[in-house]
């Protein structure tokens, strides 16, 4: 929500300057995200008067100005065709930056004559999209020459832009924001009739703030046939108008504010939707075939929008149509076939109430935003239509004449008063602040609310759609007697010492990543949600966002691979020699959440060097290292566990497993990625990974907090080794933990050391290697124990098909 400051002083009575300002609507909830002034970039620029014009002598279409900009005249070569003496322009001096060409004037020779300076145009100072030729300012800017262009064209004047968060309807429009900051005491809110006095606006009958205007005979055919998607539509004809240019200061605050000038009664909608929070449409009523009605579309029907795109509707969303065609999408955008142009002399002011679900819901749909949605669909306040429809007509007749018809009024708008009950002491209880039940009531006054006389209730303001209750009555008490002012008060804490408040679970995450860091991995954090080409390769998500903020950004992560993935993608891509990155994070599933470790290697493994060559990649087997490195830190039985396939589709075939406790039991998925995963990435090499399912980690044993007290072996280990020929594909991983487990009173650990293939070894055969360690007890081994361990560890070789070597 942009505006600027004098824009905001029309309704706000004050002395307050711009910092002020900024550091109340932060200190009261409205955060500003940036104050800028549209002056500065052009304070190098002056009004100048073209004294002279004469032909250069080089060149046909050049000019050789004499410029009066309040230094004495000045030479200047110009190429606009408009250039002429007596003209009053805007002037460029040396050094200053053309924004909108985007370099530094210098002195220079043009064609063989130097210019110092240049004249400019519209789209090169960025005010427009005009560059026919340079600005004429006109007669009446001969007292302005010398004087800087932007205290001229009054575009000294900040702008602010507010962040307006979903639950403060009220100030998506200038007003609310004004009143906002006079209840924080920066002020005074001005009625409406003195801020459109020059349309002079009046007080309407009962209190009412304005007056609708007395038009001559019926009002237009209008009418809602969809009382829940709009309760209320209210309309009026004015005949005659002239859709002239719109004044300069209503053009001024809209450029100010990004939006671009296009007519009187386009510009007038604009501004009043911005000032007020009310939006509008108009209608040239020679291009509508009978009366309006606020309808549900048809199924298929089409409208050509005014954003130049044509949109399909179905049976869900609110239309005005007329008796052909559908002319406005409700609440949120308009139609180009019954759009205003210069040419329109007769127009229908359209002024209708909006249920906020159903707008929301439209232009989710539809993928349509707008000024207008932003605003109904948070939800406008349904006791202004009368008042809108006022100052809208008003407008028109002020600016661009004609004859007001009678108003129609068709529906009735949700405005019910609405009371909350009043609890004085929760701002203490609740707010943590003690304010007495006068101050109270005052701020509320001052927000629009009326406290009953018994001080028992509020009746909430039309505009207050988000005040439920008694807490959001403190809510607005305390933020307006300012939140900084709520005392801090420690939470009260037992008595000792502090226990341990991390779950396992957390105390599980924060050894992974000390232990993945300590590996020399990266820890990355990537978005929960993918786009779907990414989720393609892993099955598709199981949970798809109906209105995402981006498509990149639409699905639930399947896996963590593919955040991972495009993270080593950008590295790479932007020269880094390699990636190791990990995540802990979660998947999802149609049945919930999965905590998981990702890891992901990219990229070179080592440099390029004079023993080893080229730079090695990445492998399974250093896939499968972090894998089991990682699982001991998480306190995982590494010993027991077993290396088998079936990682799944995304990895690999012949270069990836899964460690797993028991066949069922899958602890990680390991290994090189397939090649259609990494396509799909714009991956060129292989990339090895790693999933750890941290859900399927066994729990640990409660043993309490004590640890055995370590007693290191009075004797030596004594190692023997032992070569089986095995069928070539079978795992060493088996046969090895097959042999560790033939005497597990003697035998701490077994390892292979060699695999061998050819002399001596029958073809289909491979020879493993495999050291053994024994470790005596009370006393050494004597030769009959070792050779009866030898005969065990033999046996249970056997048993998985290998044979002793010769």
């Amino acid at each position: 929500m942009k505006f600027t400051l004098n824009w905001l002083k029309a309704h706000l009575e004050t002395d307050a300057d711009v910092d002020t300002i900024v550091e109340t609507l932060t200190r009261i909830g409205l955060e500003v995200e940036g104050v800028d002034n549209p002056g500065e970039k052009l304070a190098a620029f002056r009004v100048a008067k073209v004294l002279t014009a004469e032909p250069h002598p080089n060149a046909d279409k050049l000019q050789v100005l004499s410029v009066e900009a309040g230094d004495g005249p000045l030479q200047v070569v110009c190429g606009a065709p408009n250039a002429r003496a007596g003209m009053i322009g805007v002037f460029g001096p040396p050094g200053a930056y053309v924004p909108g060409s985007g370099f530094e004037l210098k002195v220079a020779a043009i064609r063989g004559v130097e210019s110092n300076g240049m004249m400019c145009s519209v789209r090169e100072l960025e005010l427009g999209d005009a560059h026919e030729g340079i600005i004429d300012l006109g007669g009446d800017a001969e007292g302005a020459v010398g004087l800087p262009y932007p205290d001229y064209a009054g575009l000294t004047d900040p702008v602010i832009d507010v962040s307006i968060t979903p639950n403060r309807q009220d100030c998506m429009g200038v007003r609310g924001i004004a009143r906002d900051l006079a209840a924080a005491g920066i002020g005074t809110l001005k009625p409406l009739a003195q801020v459109y006095a020059h349309v002079e606006l009046e007080p309407g009958a009962g209190g009412a703030q304005v007056a609708s205007v007395d038009g001559e005979g019926a009002g237009p055919d209008v009418r809602t046939d969809d009382p829940e998607g709009c309760p209320a539509f209210y309309a009026q004809n004015v005949s005659g108008v002239s859709n002239r240019v719109a004044p300069p200061w209503m053009q001024r605050r809209l450029t100010a504010i990004g939006q671009k000038p296009i007519s009187a009664l386009v510009d007038i909608t604009n501004f009043v939707s911005v000032d007020l929070g009310r939006p509008l449409h108009v209608y040239d009523r020679a291009k509508l075939s009978g009366g309006l009605v606020a309808r549900k579309a048809r199924p298929g029907e089409q409208m050509l929008a005014l954003n130049g795109k044509t949109y399909v509707l179905d049976e869900t969303m609110i239309v005005i149509a007329d008796d052909a065609q559908v002319h406005d999408i409700g609440g949120i955008m308009g139609g180009e076939e019954s759009g205003v142009s210069d040419t329109t002399t007769d127009v229908l002011i359209e002024c209708a109430w909006f249920d906020p679900d159903h707008i929301a819901r439209t232009g989710q749909k539809l993928g349509l935003t707008s000024d207008a949605r932003q605003r109904f669909e948070r939800g406008v306040d349904p006791a202004f239509l009368d008042a809108g429809l006022a100052i809208a007509t008003r407008l028109v007749l002020a600016l661009c004449g004609g004859t007001p018809s009678g108003i129609t009024r068709a529906g009735t708008p949700p405005a019910e008063p609405r009371s909350v009950r009043f609890v004085p002491d929760m701002a203490r209880t609740l707010g943590g602040l003690e304010l007495d039940a006068a101050t109270q009531r005052d701020i509320l006054s001052r927000l629009g609310f009326e406290v009953s006389e018994d001080g028992s209730e509020a009746v909430v303001p039309s505009w207050r759609r988000d005040v439920e209750g008694p807490a959001d009555l403190v809510e607005e008490v305390i933020r307006i007697a300012g939140i900084d002012t709520v005392p801090a008060e420690p939470l009260p804490r037992a008595p000792g010492v502090a226990r341990p408040t991390a779950t396992p679970e957390q105390l599980l995450e924060r050894k992974l990543r000390r232990s993945a860091a300590a590996r020399g991995l990266n820890e990355a954090v990537t978005w929960s949600f993918i786009s779907e080409a990414e989720a393609a390769p892993f099955g598709g998500g199981a949970w798809t966002l109906a209105n995402p903020i981006s498509e990149e950004l639409k699905v639930m992560r399947p896996s963590l691979l593919p955040g991972l993935l495009a993270a080593a993608e950008r590295n790479l891509k932007r020269g880094a020699d390699g990636a190791r990155l990990f995540e802990i994070g979660r998947r999802y599933f149609a049945d919930g959440e999965r905590p998981t470790l990702g890891l992901v290697l990219a990229g070179a493994r080592s440099a390029r060097t004079w023993r080893s060559g080229k730079a090695q990649p990445f492998d399974a087997y250093d896939a499968k290292a972090e894998a089991l490195a990682l699982l001991e830190a998480a306190g995982a039985p590494v010993a027991n566990l077993q290396v088998m396939g079936e990682a799944g589709e995304v990895w690999h075939p012949g270069r990836s497993g899964t460690l797993r406790l028991g066949p069922k039991t899958v602890l990680a998925a390991f290994g090189v990625l397939h090649p259609s995963v990494l396509k799909a990435f714009d991956l060129d090499d292989d990339v090895a990974a790693v999933e750890l399912y941290l859900d399927a980690l066994p729990g640990k044993r409660a043993s309490g907090f004590m640890r055995p007290a370590y007693a290191p072996p009075a004797l030596q280990p004594v190692t023997r080794d032992f070569a089986f020929l095995v069928d070539a594909g079978e795992a060493a991983g088996d046969l090895v933990r097959a042999v560790k487990g033939a005497d597990k009173a003697t035998i701490t650990e077994a390892r292979l050391f060699d695999v061998f293939t050819g002399t001596g070894v029958p073809e289909g055969k491979k020879s493993l290697a495999i050291e053994v360690t024994l470790q005596p007890g009370e006393k050494s081994f004597t030769d009959e124990e070792l050779k009866a361990i030898g005969d065990r560890v033999v046996a249970a070789a056997a048993k998985q098909g290998a044979e002793l070597r010769g």
